[in-house]
């Protein structure tokens, strides 16, 4: 595998690899983190080999990549947030400019949308906007939304803490979803200015700290991963109204696992046909696996599985859907697991060391 000269970003040693699909796995640098690690992805069993890797910014903890497949970008995960356009090599990515400023504190999520990139910053509670340039570099300063409240949980809700930003279906709306303030914040985005303005909050249930939202393919419902009571919460939404309306919960516990050691859900992915969703488990260390009916607005746990390490802080799904992946932050490595399409149960296939992982994506 190739490594990098620390703090150059410069790609060193590895053969250059040829064309196809590659996973992209973020990490902690501060735990001890490669930054981004490129990895073949096997197109029969889902398998990861990494290839390069590229420390260039600190603790790029989450990705998104644009949609032609061209360019990625990555949060830096620090107290003086900034986000990194890096261009997409056959020798891994390739930096395009310093790091920009957020204007907030640890921003631990991000998305495009409408020619700007978005970010959710935990610790300052906001959200924030930097428009891309032709050549996929940011332009700044960001603009910076701050979001208002806090929850019951003194120790965890003090105040907000923006945890994950993306678009909804139609392109008219973003989703902001707050753990300190119990609630998911509906944005109009001006993409002549960048400025987002408030149009509407849906509470969710006081103490639950979502963290995490997906929409189903049908467009009509979304799931929220509730980060502080392991829950899923399942809302409708009106993209004529940009309004969301919670339908009801879902644990992401057996009966009777509860009561054992705490468990903080992180991330959910929801399956192309809509029939399945995946939940992480973080401490109970398992994947939810639970039923969806998009008719009848209704989740339902149908079993847990073992993660296949410790603490599950992201879930991906091949574009395929055949095949999911488990970033295991503090065992530091990647399980990949084959998926059952007429069960929805994730079937372990194999894992890589990744230490401090926390993000997987494709392109």
């Amino acid at each position: 595998m190739a490594t990098t000269q620390p703090g150059t970003g410069r790609t060193t040693g590895g053969p250059a690899d040829g064309a196809g699909l590659r996973a992209y796995l973020g990490s902690f640098t501060a735990a001890g983190g490669q930054g981004i690690t490129t990895a073949a992805v096997d197109p029969e069993t889902g398998a990861l080999t990494p290839l390069h890797s590229t420390d260039a910014v600190p603790n790029p903890s989450y990705l998104v990549p644009d949609r032609a497949g061209r360019r990625l970008y990555a949060v830096s995960e620090t107290p003086h947030g900034a986000v990194a356009a890096f261009r997409l090599t056959p020798e891994g990515p390739d930096l395009l400019a310093p790091a920009v400023p957020v204007g907030g504190a640890d921003p631990t999520h991000l998305t495009l949308t409408a020619g700007h990139l978005v970010t959710a910053n935990y610790s300052s509670g906001d959200v924030s906007t930097l428009p891309v340039r032709d050549d996929g570099t940011l332009d700044g300063p960001a603009r910076v939304l701050a979001h208002q409240g806090n929850g019951p949980r003194t120790d965890r809700q003090e105040g907000p803490h923006a945890h994950a930003v993306l678009p909804d279906p139609s392109g008219r709306w973003l989703l902001g979803v707050d753990l300190g303030t119990d609630s998911v914040r509906i944005y109009a985005l001006a993409p002549a200015s960048g400025t987002l303005t408030l149009h509407d909050e849906a509470p969710l249930r006081p103490g639950s700290g979502p963290r995490h939202l997906a929409f189903h393919p049908a467009g009509h419902l979304a799931c929220v991963i509730n980060e502080l009571d392991p829950t899923l919460t399942l809302c409708r939404w009106d993209a004529d109204r940009g309004t969301l309306t919670p339908l009801g919960e879902t644990s992401l516990l057996p009966v009777g696992a509860a009561g054992t050691d705490p468990t903080f859900p992180s991330a959910l992915v929801i399956s192309p046909d809509g029939r399945f969703a995946w939940a992480a488990n973080r401490g109970h260390d398992s994947i939810a696996v639970l039923s969806l009916d998009a008719r009848a607005g209704t989740a339902t746990l149908h079993a847990t599985v073992p993660c296949g390490g410790h603490w599950p802080r992201d879930l991906a799904l091949h574009p395929d859907g055949r095949h999911l992946y488990a970033a295991n932050e503090r065992s530091g490595d990647v399980t990949w697991f084959t998926v059952d399409r007429e069960t929805g149960l994730p079937v372990r296939g194999g894992s890589v060391a990744a230490p401090a992982v926390s993000c997987v994506v494709f392109a």
